[in-house]
């Protein structure tokens, strides 16, 4: 437990929380009564965050941090940045992984670190959801025979298979958004099948599921959702024998992260047909134009929505700023990051 930094009831010290973040963001993620609690801690012009820590303005303003508010973007917290910092005691980061800018020496300074990836999971594990009931349901291959017919479709005699009644949902990861997407599923007629090489039966049991192991998983399910982390083990671990061994009619969904794929084997299976793909990241990033996945009929392809974005960024203020006032009083943080989990998770 942190010192209190002066209570939220009196406000916390001049300049003790410091915001570091891309211009503009800072209103996208702090609205109405979060606006108000921010106003109450920084003043009633919260004004530009930090977007680097090299100038003397900067050097002044992390002199008497002991908060330091980040986002997306933000610029990268190491060693020489903490010897301007003495004060700090928390980062707290209104968005998911702290990887691209809190360094070891954060940690092991003893400055605590707190995530919003609680509650950027809530949207993607509701786009994942979703995309599992449609791909199930047919609903992209049918939308698009349907528009290039322009007539009726004899829903009963071209998709006897379809619905959700009885199908197996393999996730790919016990992460936050794992779980939460096996939460989700519960109310619904399905069978939902989890690979995780930390999930024990009893953890599987406890989030209503049933543990399998990657190989089985790909050729029982269904549907195949990703929700594992970027890690060297996991890279290129959706390979062409996973692939080949999903049942005909099955659809992998990636909301993870594009280096999971093995994307020319997703490519020429994708092009026997056989399977369907909802893809939300690619690797890279941007899909080339002259990829094949513009173009195969039986891919679903968005720009990495399914993460927080428009009126869902305000959950991930209201998380950040709630950890904020536990710092200031000097509370145990609820969402913390915990160094020696980093290397496998997001």
């Amino acid at each position: 437990m942190s010192a209190p930094l002066g209570g939220s009831a009196g406000g916390a010290d001049p300049g003790a929380v410091v915001l570091a973040m891309p211009p503009g963001l800072p209103d996208r993620l702090f609205q109405g009564r979060s606006a108000e609690r921010l106003r109450a801690l920084v003043g009633p012009d919260w004004g530009p965050p930090l977007t680097g820590f090299d100038s003397a303005e900067a050097r002044d303003r992390l002199a008497r941090a002991h908060v330091l508010l980040t986002g997306w973007g933000s610029p990268v917290i190491d060693d020489r940045v903490l010897d301007h910092a003495p004060r700090l005691q928390a980062v707290v980061h209104a968005a998911g992984t702290v990887k691209s800018h809190i360094c070891a020496a954060v940690f092991e300074r003893g400055v605590l670190v707190s995530s919003a990836a609680d509650a950027n999971a809530v949207p993607v594990a509701e786009y994942t959801v979703a995309m599992i009931l449609l791909a199930n349901k047919a609903v992209p291959a049918m939308a698009r025979e349907y528009r290039a017919r322009r007539e009726a479709i004899d829903l009963i005699g071209e998709y006897p298979d379809i619905g959700n009644h009885g199908k197996t949902v393999g996730l790919v990861g016990a992460s936050k958004i794992g779980r939460r997407v096996a939460e989700l599923l519960r109310p619904f007629d399905l069978g939902v099948l989890v690979s995780d090489p930390y999930l024990d039966e009893a953890g599987a049991a406890a989030l209503g599921v049933r543990k399998a192991g990657l190989d089985d998983l790909f050729a029982s399910c269904d549907v195949v959702s990703l929700h594992a982390p970027a890690i060297e083990e996991t890279r290129g671990m959706v390979n062409a024998s996973r692939l080949a061994a999903m049942r005909a009619g099955a659809t992998l969904i990636n909301t993870a992260r594009g280096s999971l794929v093995d994307h020319d084997a997703l490519v020429a299976e994708l092009r026997r047909g056989r399977i369907s793909a909802v893809l939300d990241v690619t690797e890279p990033e941007i899909t080339p134009p002259d990829s094949p996945l513009w173009e195969l009929p039986n891919v679903v392809l968005t720009p990495h929505v399914a993460g927080s974005l428009g009126n869902e960024l305000a959950r991930l203020g209201s998380q950040a700023l709630d950890e904020v006032f536990r710092v200031i009083d000097g509370e145990p943080l609820c969402h913390p990051v915990d160094l020696a989990a980093l290397p496998v998770t997001a």
